[in-house]
């Protein structure tokens, strides 16, 4: 599984939820919702202490973002690109079949 995190996401990352470095955020599955790989579920972040047992993870500026092991079920052999939605102003998220 792989985890990305483009720079337009990052950024707003930055400013909207004044992350910086030394910061953590963990992407993680909610009941409900809408999403592409799991029915009745969608994907929710964080701001998080230290993973426990992270199975995949990428540190932008200081930035860990992450996914914890037990949660990797919900990506089905997906892996995970966050991008920005300009026009909504807010991360979208994009399944890429691994």
């Amino acid at each position: 599984m792989e985890l990305s995190i483009d720079e337009a996401a990052l950024a707003w990352f930055q400013e909207e939820v004044e992350l910086e470095s030394g910061d953590r955020v963990k992407f993680h599955p909610r009941y409900g919702g809408a999403s592409p790989v799991q029915q009745g579920f969608s994907l929710a972040f964080s701001v998080s202490e230290a993973p426990d047992d992270p199975a995949v993870s990428v540190e932008k500026e200081g930035i860990l973002f992450f996914i914890e092991a037990a949660d990797v079920w919900y990506f089905d052999g997906h892996n995970l690109h966050v991008g920005y939605n300009e026009q909504l102003d807010e991360p979208e998220y994009h399944y890429r079949k691994s």
